[in-house]
């Protein structure tokens, strides 16, 4: 069964869902969550990504409201990225994923 995409903005968990579908919004999110990054330092942080899988990634959570694209008037041209408000308030979540990741990889390690 198809997911329904009207329910996005309606349902949380659909909503939720739908914004962090990308393979790299989670990491994308970690990594600007304690700094302001260009594009390159950002590229370098995520290892094996592509120019075009992490412009489209950082196009999809800036139109999500969740990050911050500054370009500054100068050549050659200078952007920075940075999370928005909206963004920083997934913090204590990204907290509790880490929380649930470190037991999970314990759990692996002890089996």
């Amino acid at each position: 069964m198809a997911l329904d995409n009207s329910l996005f903005g309606k349902c949380p968990y659909f909503t939720v869902q739908k914004i962090l579908s990308g393979k790299w919004s989670i990491l994308i999110i970690h990594h600007l969550n304690t700094d302001t990054l260009r594009f390159g330092e950002l590229q370098r942080k995520l290892g094996d990504i592509t120019q075009t899988t992490l412009t489209k990634h950082l196009r999809m959570l800036e139109d999500y409201g969740l990050i911050h694209r500054y370009v500054y008037s100068e050549i050659p041209p200078k952007v920075e990225y940075s999370l928005t408000d909206l963004g920083k308030a997934f913090n204590p979540i990204l907290n509790e994923l880490k929380i649930w990741g470190d037991k999970y990889i314990e759990t692996l390690n002890t089996q």
